[in-house]
């Protein structure tokens, strides 16, 4: 496949199931809201480079949202998903259910949005495949997540010097 043909988002969408285990709660028996970001972040990695077929970088978090806290014993469900990818850059939207482990109803308990950078071996942007958009859904996601990135890249701090 060449490599500048455009990907679907759904040939980089990505799912991890993960237990909560009791090195991952606070005192109150939930769990750190760190160790769940630390998951959006591999699961994030994942979609970015499934679709980039390359390494790529965390460039941003936004719009992170805890709705409901997380106990230890319940599974957790990170599904994802790319909304939008620029020349070197992509969005990736991560959702973030839990369900007990002997069953039960999902809940959503979190959501974030993840910009992720691909990069070359010298460790600089390089180009990705654009994001196929087949869907009126896909499409729409790709219009919300350029108008998200075009904020995100209004509102970036300027970088404080060489170091």
């Amino acid at each position: 496949m060449d490599d500048a043909a455009p990907r679907s988002a759904a040939e980089s969408r990505s799912n991890v199931v993960r237990l909560t285990l009791p090195t991952d709660a606070n005192f109150m028996g939930n769990v750190f809201g760190g160790v769940i970001l630390g998951e959006i972040d591999r699961v994030a990695y994942v979609t970015a480079s499934r679709h980039a077929r390359q390494n790529c970088v965390t460039a941003s978090f936004d719009r992170v949202d805890f709705l409901e806290p997380v106990h230890v014993g319940q599974l957790l469900d990170f599904e994802g998903l790319l909304t939008y990818v620029g020349r070197s850059s992509m969005e990736v939207s991560v959702d973030v259910h839990s369900e007990e482990l002997t069953g039960g109803n999902r809940h959503r308990v979190g959501h974030a949005y993840v910009t992720m950078v691909a990069v070359g071996s010298d460790g600089k942007p390089t180009r990705v495949p654009p994001l196929a958009q087949p869907t009126s859904e896909d499409q729409q996601r790709f219009r919300e997540g350029r108008k998200r990135m075009e904020e995100r890249a209004r509102t970036r701090p300027p970088p404080t010097g060489a170091g």
